[in-house]
């Protein structure tokens, strides 16, 4: 009987080693830097490649391990039901034209859904919910801001029942844009609506997986769940 095959490495037509990958993709989608603050900041560790390769390792592999990181924590949080979710929409330059990036964010700011759309109307929010429903199932409430698109939207779904509204509370919607808006001004904006959509979903997942809330809890745990984070995210891809 033969042997089961071992699935090929997605490293394997590369020269650099699966680590160095990791640190550069890490850096660039982590942190607000540039394509060539990654490539000194690697150069000061004895690593020199070019801002290029900084491009391609992090368009080829970011998708990859965002998703890796999306199929663990769904395993994880699996039969967990969603209680509050907070949806809110922000407007993104994409080459001088106005575009959204409608997201869905629950109630530990965990952000379930990045949904990039031309116009702001109940078709784009009918859209981002179906999408937004059909990955992470119901909750038990739907936190919006005074936007007229998510009524209708929630109308034609039939949960309408479930939205809520007031003064302050969907705060916690509006700052999940803030980590996004910093990467944003580190990249001088994005070229296409395409791009915006790939780079702001595997900025979600790589933000869900190493935040560790660390204003809520003391020194020693906040320490043991990064160095756990950090742990996960070497297995990437192994």
């Amino acid at each position: 009987m033969p042997r089961p095959r071992k699935p090929a490495s997605p490293f394997r037509y590369f020269n650099s080693s699966p680590e160095i990958i990791r640190l550069a993709v890490l850096m660039y989608v982590r942190f607000p830097l540039s394509l060539r603050n990654v490539e000194d900041l690697l150069f000061e560790r004895g690593i020199d490649i070019c801002h290029e390769t900084v491009r391609l390792w992090w368009n080829r592999f970011g998708p990859m391990f965002a998703a890796d990181i999306r199929r663990q924590r769904v395993s994880r949080m699996k039969g967990f039901r969603q209680w509050r979710w907070h949806l809110d929409e922000v407007i993104v330059k994409v080459n001088g034209g106005r575009h959204y990036l409608w997201r869905a964010v629950d109630h530990e700011g965990e952000i379930l859904e990045s949904f990039v759309t031309r116009k702001r109307d109940k078709a784009a929010a009918l859209r981002f919910l179906k999408r937004a429903l059909k990955r992470h199932g119901k909750a038990e409430a739907v936190v919006t801001d005074g936007l007229k698109s998510y009524p209708a939207a929630m109308r034609d779904l039939g949960n309408l029942e479930r939205r809520e509204m007031g003064r302050w509370l969907n705060n916690r919607a509006e700052n999940s844009h803030l980590p996004f808006r910093r990467r944003e001004r580190a990249m001088l904006r994005f070229r296409q609506m395409k791009s915006l959509q790939k780079f702001a979903s595997v900025h979600a997942s790589f933000h869900n997986h190493f935040n560790q809330e660390r204003h809520l809890v003391d020194r020693d745990t906040f320490k043991a769940r990064r160095s756990a984070a950090l742990a996960e995210w070497q297995s990437l891809m192994a």
